[in-house]
């Protein structure tokens, strides 16, 4: 991505004030952190949504964290019709019936000890890899996992704003 404004980008500053929060809302489902967002437009460059993406997520309590990940299905069960969980979750497709199922079980034991669901910047990853990190992570601490949580939603939210800054529509 470059330092300079793109026809999304443009498009996202210019749209009304519904159409921008409909827009960043399936980016994160955090409202504080689509709000503190929405406060700041116009962006000059992409980079700067970023930076403010990163800075209002910094911001989020732990009821906000909470509401972002409300908007994220598990790790192996994209919702269904939703491309963009589909395209993000692409490492399961190939994953054995054996794995998707243990898979399933980490993710059940994972949300009973955290109370939500497993967060994972999941593009680009394999099956494997994700099956390993829930392993791993089940161990943390709820405040370790908050922070993790935190990381993995920025990784995300970037990768949906950069989709979103970089759309050519009409």
């Amino acid at each position: 991505m470059t330092s300079t404004s793109t026809p999304g980008l443009a498009r996202f500053n210019t749209s009304p004030d519904s159409a921008a929060l409909a827009a960043l809302h399936e980016v994160c489902a955090s409202s504080a952190w689509g709000s503190k967002l929405l406060a700041q437009r116009p962006y000059a460059t992409a980079e700067d949504l970023f930076a403010a993406s990163d800075a209002a997520l910094a911001e989020l309590d732990v009821k906000d964290l909470q509401e972002a990940m409300a908007g994220h299905p598990p790790i192996g069960r994209p919702k269904p019709g939703d491309p963009t969980s589909a395209r993000e979750q692409r490492g399961m497709a190939g994953a054995s019936e054996a794995l998707k199922a243990e898979l399933l079980e980490l993710n059940l034991a994972y949300q009973e000890k955290f109370g939500h669901v497993f967060l994972i910047c999941a593009t680009g990853a394999t099956g494997e890899q994700m099956h390993d990190a829930v392993k791993t992570r089940i161990g943390n601490t709820s405040e370790e996992e908050r922070e993790i949580v935190r990381t993995e939603l920025g990784k995300i939210n970037r990768i949906r704003l950069t989709r979103l800054v970089e759309e050519d529509k009409d």
